[in-house]
């Protein structure tokens, strides 16, 4: 049927957590430092006992790490076959406000994306290209704004971003982070795919995966209602 083919710096952020900017596992990880003395000392001279607790405490800040790490990921995978939270913003660019309720039928990609973030900008040429080619297929393409800094919340440059890259599917504003928090979201950007009965079916963290995104855009808009 298809065709198958701040005061940092603005390109540097996202595919971070956006909230909160100090975590609880960063803390941990901090309060499981090494004493200056502990640190200065060569293993090779620590008794057994000392080398064993040294390697347990080194082992432990890696699980934190890891846990830190793996924590969002799962919580974004786990709304993978449930009913995708509507959008409720009231400021809509390139659209009137659009309704998950009333787009059934629609297979729906929902992206959260900020106009400074680096990442985004990557992905962008990939969703507006999407948006052409499947569009008149059956795939509406919602861009959700949540700014990560203050000078991202200007409507005014969101406008004029979305103007200037030429972005022609629906962009809505969401400065409140009322569809962030009701996608329990974490990173930008981040790509959910909603199937035509409303369900999530796919979300993708982050850059790649582009041609595994389109396969499965393709499938969902064959399947029947």
């Amino acid at each position: 049927m298809f065709a198958h083919d701040q005061e940092r710096s603005q390109s540097d952020h996202c595919e971070v957590a956006k909230r909160p900017s100090l975590s609880k596992e960063a803390i941990a990880v901090l309060s499981l430092r090494l004493s200056d003395s502990d640190q200065r000392h060569n293993t090779v001279n620590l008794d057994p006992k000392e080398r064993l607790t040294m390697i347990l405490r080194v082992m432990t800040i890696i699980g934190v790490l890891l846990l830190s790490i793996s924590a969002p990921w799962a919580t974004a995978q786990g709304d993978v076959g449930m009913k995708a939270p509507d959008i409720m913003n009231e400021m809509w660019l390139n659209s009137l406000p659009l309704k998950l309720m009333d787009l059934k039928g629609k297979v729906v990609i929902v992206e959260f994306w900020t106009f400074g973030c680096y990442n985004c900008r990557n992905v962008e040429p990939h969703v507006k290209d999407w948006h052409k080619k499947y569009a008149e297929h059956g795939l509406v393409v919602i861009g959700v704004h949540s700014p990560e800094f203050a000078y991202e919340r200007d409507i005014d440059k969101v406008r004029q971003y979305v103007a200037e890259h030429d972005i022609r599917y629906a962009v809505t504003i969401d400065n409140d982070y009322s569809t962030w928090n009701r996608y329990r979201n974490h990173y930008w950007p981040a790509l959910y795919l909603i199937d035509k009965q409303g369900i999530v079916r796919y979300v993708r963290i982050g850059e790649g995966g582009y041609q595994d995104t389109e396969r499965l855009i393709q499938s969902l808009l064959q399947e029947h209602l």
